[in-house]
């Protein structure tokens, strides 16, 4: 089942393990090739840098530009992550991310659709900015009276990028495995949420104003909003069982407000979890704990420190005052001190 796997980075180097099929990760060693041209052998070198079934490294071979699109989908999907749960006792940190992607919690949903968006969002913005060789702008508008408008702005191709994203990650067959229907399940709520995002801009042209042609194109709104959707299915995440069909005979995923086998299906928008997630307030195999994390006194320290207390200190910051502007155009300003008080959580 595809997902993601995330580690640490940095903005000089890159040290991501992705997995996209749930057995096979992609890795993206250290290096200073991003600069190189991402064509010819630099980028066949990317490719084969990277830990692929054979399928897709066909498919990377084949799609110049895609290499530095996975490493700046998983960019995208880490920075989001960790915006997100910032103030959170999980904080989409590095310790543990193996143990969590093994197991059913909705901390695991939520990295498998952020993943999943990060990528969609990624492809069609590659096709859009000419990145890769085979998309170009989307140029199927769907609206009315098109003949009237003028694409003139290259617009993000999520049509493409949907559709590459399948072949790539491979979803055909639908498991009987009720954790592979749950992952799967959820990466296709983080294509959703991108899609979700997708506006459609237009410019007037004509005299005055008078809007006799418009030249319109599709948007992506920008990655932050999907990813504010995303917490928010997070939040509302349901707790998904499996249940028999009566008619065929087959397992299917429920959530649970499903009392019979006639009852409402899972929502494809809700993130779905197997299993309650652990209080990751102390150390283990899944996070480093709370310990000496800031919290700010009046809104995050009581849940974040877990009825441990924190800690508070004095930290002297530097800042401009008493700025006056000079004839004609000089600004003179003071170095002032002020204490600050920064807390963060107790260990014990």
């Amino acid at each position: 089942v595809a997902g993601f796997k995330l580690s640490s980075f940095s903005d000089c180097s890159v040290h991501v393990i992705v997995s996209l099929t749930g057995r096979e990760p992609l890795v993206f060693l250290p290096g200073t090739f991003a600069n190189e041209p991402p064509n010819g052998k630099a980028h066949l070198k990317r490719c084969e840098q990277m830990t692929l079934t054979r399928r897709q490294k066909r498919l990377c071979r084949r799609e110049t530009g895609l290499a530095e699109t996975l490493r700046e989908s998983v960019r995208l999907s880490l920075l989001e992550c960790r915006y997100q749960f910032r103030n959170e006792r999980w904080n989409c940190s590095m310790d543990g991310r193996g143990s969590l992607l093994k197991r059913g919690f909705k901390e695991t949903a939520f990295l498998l659709a952020v993943s999943s968006a990060a990528l969609s969002h990624a492809l069609a913005k590659a096709c859009s900015s000419g990145r890769m060789e085979r998309c170009t702008c989307d140029d199927s508008p769907g609206l009315q009276h098109r003949e009237a408008w003028q694409w003139g702005v290259c617009g993000d191709n999520l049509k493409y990028s949907t559709k590459f994203l399948k072949k790539f990650l491979g979803q055909k067959r639908v498991s009987k495995d009720l954790r592979a229907q749950i992952d799967a399940h959820n990466i296709n709520v983080g294509i959703r949420a991108v899609k979700s995002g997708l506006k459609t801009t237009c410019k007037c042209h004509g005299v005055s104003g008078s809007c006799a042609v418009r030249t319109c194109w599709k948007q992506l709104s920008p990655f932050q909003d999907t990813g504010h959707l995303l917490k928010y299915r997070y939040d509302t995440a349901v707790r998904g069982h499996s249940v028999t069909n009566s008619a065929t005979g087959e397992t299917e995923l429920a959530s649970p407000r499903r009392h019979s086998n006639t009852g409402p299906r899972l929502r494809p928008t809700e993130l779905v979890f197997l299993e309650e997630s652990p209080s990751f307030c102390r150390p283990s195999r899944y996070s480093a704990g709370t310990a000496g994390r800031p919290c700010s006194k009046d809104t995050s320290c009581s849940s974040l420190c877990c009825g441990r207390g924190y800690n508070t200190a004095l930290h002297l910051t530097t800042l401009s005052c008493h700025c006056q502007v000079r004839w004609c155009c000089h600004v003179e300003c003071q170095t002032c001190l002020r204490e600050e008080e920064v807390y963060t959580c107790k260990k014990h």
